[in-house]
């Protein structure tokens, strides 16, 4: 029997999810989580053997959830389901630990052969996402982007407040005006699960950025 945790912010994605898993004999849900943080909390303490991971997740971010849990639970493998395909994102999480990864979309057949797969301890990546991984592993690795779940204009907005610039002076280096300025920051505080700048501030210094300027 394989145990599986299902992690997605929306009820009926979870229900839908579950209908299809109850339909095959040998897979049982375990468990739900609504955001990344109770995933966390409930791969600890159900040790499933498949956590079923969407990213787009309130109170913490499906990457960092997918990074703690592998770090808490190496045996139980992440497999990502998501509506974002793009390369940062499928890096990042492939980095964090994810074992597979799939877009939102796919039909229930082949999210079941995934993690019946995943449980065996395969990796699973649809055609054109192993073949963008196999291209990515043939050449040297990039360097860890911090915060992969902001755009690139937010992870530059965050580097300059890091480096202890105001709005105004982050508008004169990246060309912006102050009010964009200000909702790219109002984002990242949404993004990070964040309520004031000194904490973005904070967590940016920890992650590297904020160069002397």
């Amino acid at each position: 029997m394989i145990r599986v945790l299902l992690a997605d912010d929306h009820p009926l994605v979870r229900q839908g999810m579950r209908a299809v898993l109850d339909a095959v004999g040998d897979i049982e849900v375990a468990g739900e989580a609504g955001d990344g943080r109770e995933a966390v909390r409930q791969a600890v303490e159900l040790r499933p053997d498949v956590i079923v991971m969407d990213l787009q997740l309130p109170a913490l971010h499906g990457i960092e959830a997918t990074r703690q849990i592998h770090s808490q639970v190496p045996d139980a493998a992440v497999l990502v389901l998501t509506m974002f395909e793009d390369d940062a994102t499928v890096f990042a999480a492939v980095r964090a630990g994810a074992l597979g990864y799939l877009v939102k979309g796919a039909d229930g057949a082949d999210i079941v052969a995934a993690i019946c797969a995943a449980a065996a301890g395969q990796p699973v990546f649809g055609a054109a996402l192993a073949g963008r991984l196999r291209t990515w592993f043939a050449s040297p690795p990039p360097q860890d982007s911090p915060f992969p779940e902001l755009t690139a204009r937010e992870r530059d907005v965050l580097d300059h407040l890091a480096a202890g610039l105001s709005n105004a002076e982050i508008g004169r280096h990246l060309h912006l005006s102050s009010k964009t300025v200000a909702n790219n920051i109002s984002a990242i505080l949404a993004k990070l699960h964040l309520t004031q700048r000194s904490q973005a501030i904070i967590r940016a210094r920890d992650a590297g950025l904020g160069r002397p300027r």
